[in-house]
């Protein structure tokens, strides 16, 4: 006998069933399991057909990407030869003529330059210095943006915070001092928010200038440069710059000992007005659909500190390289793939920002960016429809069989794809496993060639091409 209970909100209860209802609700249920059967027959037949029309062509792909180190070869020669290409240098300039030549090399069609007019910030002399309880040299780089010290320098004494809360608990003795962060890093947002607003901070207090403990998990006297939220006209404008760990904790350990630690402090920063530069791409045309594109890339900017291999010249060489063996082994995919290198994403996005106005009215279908350092690939982190979403992650055994482990999730953001994606183009994000290294070598002078694997790299452009080829072939 039925239970004396509701079988289902809203419908009939088990004593009021007829022998009917019964029949009734009996083949609901089989047509109900029968649609579940139908959906996971469908699902593994997309599999199926996928796998009968794409495995050579994944073989293909897989064995091509990983047969040499051609690909490390390319980015160390752009990385040794041009060096860091921040927005507005020669040498920025002149890696991207280099990256032209390049494209029509290896027989990239389309080959473009977009105008982009950049910030142009030059860092100058500068230096940092520990006058008291000892004099020494103190490790420094003033952060992109930063203005110049008077031409005497600033001499004051420190006061040590470990967050803007504490600051504010010891605001009445900031005055007329040079404010340090000493915040050890936990991730990367968590620290930068001191490299960002930290002289904003400093400066409604009274401080004379800010220094923040680099935004990395290691030391070795390495600083750390990058970009900050922009001077604000209320509030007066202090130099903004980063130490290093070590020199981070001796200065607090001074303080805790009621020392007193006196710094110098030097700067001739100074801003110029913008220049004229460019963001640069060359295509695969699609053999159906050829102006419908896949846009995919990286940003050919970086800090004037190392020469910026894994950030990002390592994502644009593994996006450049997918394009160019995907053209190499004669693949026709149906859409147009197009490797773009997006100029000014360090300070002030302004590559993204223009590709998405003058391309808004081309058919783009997918926007990709890697900008996450060269290790072996993790996953890619879809922001789209979930229809489509369910269609991508059908991609991912193929991929694993370059990395076991790598997924699809849904989400994941670029700087340069989301102006696109903000006006409806369904973005990808390409993730490595750094195992927590990339900050090591983040906005630092140890960003350099020899810090990446070539097998990473070769990884990478494998995983790429497999995404981006099985993607415009949709």
């Amino acid at each position: 006998m039925l239970p004396q209970t509701q079988i289902y909100p809203g419908l009939l209860k088990a004593e009021e069933l007829t022998q009917g209802d019964i029949v009734k609700y009996v083949i609901y249920l089989l047509y109900f399991l029968a649609l579940v059967n139908l959906t996971s027959l469908k699902a593994e037949n997309n599999l199926v057909n996928l796998d009968n029309k794409y495995s050579g062509i994944v073989k293909k792909i897989i064995d091509e990407a990983m047969k040499d180190s051609s690909a490390w070869e390319r980015l160390a020669y752009m990385c040794d030869t041009f060096g860091p290409r921040l927005s507005g240098s020669h040498n920025l300039e002149n890696a991207l003529n280099w990256i032209v030549d390049e494209m029509k090399k290896d027989g990239l069609e389309n080959i473009q330059r977009d105008e982009v007019m950049v910030p142009v910030w030059i860092r100058g002399n500068e230096s940092c210095s520990l006058i008291s309880p000892r004099k020494a040299k103190m490790n420094f780089m003033s952060y992109g943006g930063s203005i110049a010290t008077p031409k005497e320098g600033i001499t004051a004494s420190v006061l040590v915070v470990n967050s803007f809360e504490d600051l504010q608990k010891k605001a009445k003795d900031a005055k007329g001092k040079i404010v340090v962060y000493n915040v050890p890093f936990v991730n990367y947002g968590q620290a930068v928010q001191f490299r960002w607003l930290g002289h904003l901070k400093a400066a409604e207090v009274g401080a004379v200038a800010s220094l923040v403990r680099s935004v990395s998990p290691i030391g070795f006297q390495l600083p750390h440069t990058g970009s900050f939220a922009e001077y604000v006209d209320s509030i007066p404008k202090i130099p903004h710059g980063a130490i290093t760990l070590e020199d981070a904790e001796m200065l607090q350990r001074m303080q805790n000992r009621g020392q007193n630690p006196v710094i110098y402090l030097y700067l001739e920063a100074r801003t110029e007005p913008d220049k004229l530069s460019y963001n640069v791409m060359g295509e695969v045309k699609g053999s159906v659909y050829p102006d419908e594109i896949i846009a995919i890339g990286g940003h050919i900017d970086s800090w004037d500190a190392g020469t910026g291999a894994h950030d990002d010249a390592g994502g644009c060489i593994a996006t450049w390289e997918a394009v160019k063996l995907i053209k190499k082994l004669g693949l026709k995919p149906r859409r147009t793939i197009r490797a773009v290198m997006w100029a000014n994403e360090e300070n002030g996005a302004r590559g993204g920002k223009v590709y998405a106005e003058k391309h808004k009215h081309e058919k783009h279908h997918l926007m990709f960016e890697f900008d996450a350092g060269i290790f072996p690939p993790k996953s890619i982190g879809f922001r789209g429809p979930d229809s489509l979403f369910e269609i991508v992650n059908t991609f991912q055994p193929f991929i694993t069989q370059v990395e076991p482990s790598f997924n699809f999730y849904k989400g994941g953001w670029g700087v340069d794809i989301d102006p696109m994606f903000k006006l409806g183009v369904p973005a990808m994000t390409f993730n490595t496993n750094d195992s927590g290294k990339y900050f090591w070598y983040h906005h630092a002078d140890s960003d350099t060639p020899d810090k990446i694997d070539p097998k990473d790299l070769n990884k990478c452009i494998a995983a790429i091409a497999i995404a981006v080829f099985l993607y415009a072939d949709l």
